[in-house]
Formats: structure tokens, sequence, C-alpha cells
């Protein structure tokens, strides 16, 4: 049966997915991904969230060594790298100068790893603590720094990937919509609002259209569901036919499915961070704590995603059809 076209209601999805998810869940296994699996001719991209932690930094490391050692399977050459937020936590000293820049983001995800584009957009942490400093300078890093793989034009920003013959179109928002310290301004939330429902009208150029902001809609951790963005972005996700959500902000792993909804949620919020419990047991197919990333291959006829830990074991993944078909892979 087809998805609705018109929004689905929150009660509804939250009733369905039980039922969806457990159905999907049966018999998944974890396991190491095999070479075989990755298709060289695919594009391929890496995310994390919630890495920048300014305390202990081992479990940072600790996944951006196995993101490294990742990167070496045969036939996989990643085209760039995802931050969806929380970038740097705590005080950022020097704005452009700090050394936070070399340290927690250069030196630990060098150019001989990952040398496409790290496209990045900003979590809560990004904001706080010295917020106009560090906000500023991730704003204005790409310009300031010529050759940087830092990618973050504007609080919110599109594009497609690659130039030619694109294979995916990103969305990349701003979902700071209150915050302790500074958010969007509500000038601001108007505008990008303006800006997305524009920007979701537009012919699509590639065949996956995907969305991404720090906060998640619907998560089954520490803090929950977001129910402004369910508001705002959820109709027209779904009016529109927004394949994928990708998010950070619970400091997990996770994937929902909504019975009726277009959209897949995922959560990648292992980059780094202390990490949270999962806090609701019946929502999935998939919500583990556990420090991790994901990897995203994508063609013309199929998104997989795999999450996967910091010892490069697969936790989960999942394969999508244009016609929206999914398959757990085990």
């Amino acid at each position: 049966m087809n998805p609705p076209t018109h929004a689905v209601s929150r009660r509804y999805a939250l009733r369905q997915t039980f039922f969806f998810s457990a159905a999907l869940a049966l018999g998944a296994k974890t396991r190491r991904a095999g070479a075989a699996e990755i298709a060289p001719a695919d594009r391929h991209f890496l995310m994390i969230g919630d890495w920048g932690w300014p305390g202990d930094k081992k479990p940072q490391h600790a996944v951006a060594e196995g993101m490294k050692a990742y990167v070496q399977s045969p036939g996989l050459k990643p085209d760039g790298l995802f931050l969806v937020g929380d970038n740097f936590y705590g005080d950022f000293p020097g704005g452009l100068d700090c050394p936070r820049w070399k340290a927690d983001f250069e030196d630990v995800y060098p150019a001989d790893a990952f040398p496409g584009p790290c496209w990045a957009i900003l979590g809560n942490h990004d904001y706080d603590n010295e917020p106009v400093t560090k906000l500023q300078a991730e704003l204005a890093y790409q310009k300031a720094r010529p050759g940087t793989r830092w990618t973050m034009p504007a609080k919110w920003y599109r594009f497609t990937w690659p130039a030619e013959n694109p294979v995916i179109d990103c969305l990349m928002l701003d979902s700071n919509y209150k915050n302790s310290v500074v958010s969007l301004t509500p000038e601001e939330r108007t505008e990008q609002m303006a800006w997305l429902k524009a920007e979701l009208a537009k012919p699509r150029r590639a065949p996956w259209l995907v969305a991404m902001g720090h906060h998640p809609l619907y998560s089954n951790g520490h803090h929950g569901d977001t129910k402004s963005l369910i508001d705002d972005w959820g109709p027209l996700f779904q009016e529109h036919g927004v394949d994928f959500y990708f998010c950070g902000h619970d400091h997990d792993l996770q994937h929902l499915e909504f019975a009726g909804m277009r959209t897949s949620f995922v959560l990648s919020g292992g980059g780094g961070a202390s990490l949270h419990d999962v806090m609701n047991k019946e929502r999935g197919p998939f919500a583990e704590k556990v420090y991790g990333f994901t990897h995203l291959q994508v063609n013309r006829e199929k998104f997989t995603v795999r999450h996967l830990d910091a010892d490069r074991k697969q936790v989960h993944a999942f394969s999508k059809t244009p016609d929206r078909k999914i398959e757990i892979l085990t």
C-alpha cells in the first residue's frame, strides 16, 4: 500500500511503529561488514555526530581510528564526511585561531584518510559557551582557511553530489529552535522555514532527497522526540517525499521507521561524547548505546545505511529503494 500523501499524525506513527519494527528486527544479527558488499562504483559517505568532546578524547579518537581503518576496505573511497552537529563542546578560545581546529578536527580526521568535503551543521553545543566566538568561527572557517575540508557556508544550505549526474540532494538544516544560551531567532526560524518550503518545491536533481539537522524529530534516546520539529518539518518531509532525515543529539545510534511515513529517521550520535541510555525499547528497528559512525552507500537504485561501532563491527544496516522498500541487512 502506498503511503498517504498527507501528513501522518504523530500518534498514529507512534502506534504503528512497534509492529513495523518488530517484524523488521526478526533474525537481525551483528557482524562485520564484508568487502563484497561495498560497490566501488557507488558513492560513499561517512557520518558522525556529537564528536567534539572537550574531556576524555579516547572515545572520539577510537571512533576516528575505526573510520580510518574502515575506509581501507576494498572499493571504499569516501566522497565526503557528514558532521551532524555538536562539533565542539565547551570553550572555544580564539575563535578562528582556536587550537581545537587542529587538535579536534584537522588532525583527528586527516585529509589523507578523508580527502573529500566535511559538510557540517550546527548543534546546540556549537551555540553555547562563548556563543558568538564559536558560532561565528564555525561559519567563517571555510572562507578564512582556503583548502580546509570544513564546509559550512551558512546556518542552512543545500548541495547536490556529485555535480554531474548527482545521486543525492542534501538539505542541511539548523534545528536549534531553543537553547539555554542562544538559538535561532524567531526571524531566522521563519526565514529557514520559508527557504525549506521553497527548496522542497524545486524539482529534484538527484534520485535521493535527504535532510539533516542536529536534533531528531523522533528519538528513542535520552532527549526523546522534538515536537517543534515534528510539527514544522514532519508534514513537509511527508508532502515532498524526503527519503531520509539524519541527525545526532542523542549519543547513540538509531534507525526508526513509521508505518505510512515516507522518511526514514537515522540518528548517528556516537562520535565521541559521553553515551546516552536508550529509553524507548518499543520503537525500532534499531537503537543502541554505542560509540560509532555511519556509512552511507548510494547509487540511483539503492541507498544503504550501515551503523558501525568503533571496532568497525556492523551493528545495524538496512537498504532502501526509491519506491521506499526497506530491507534490514543481516
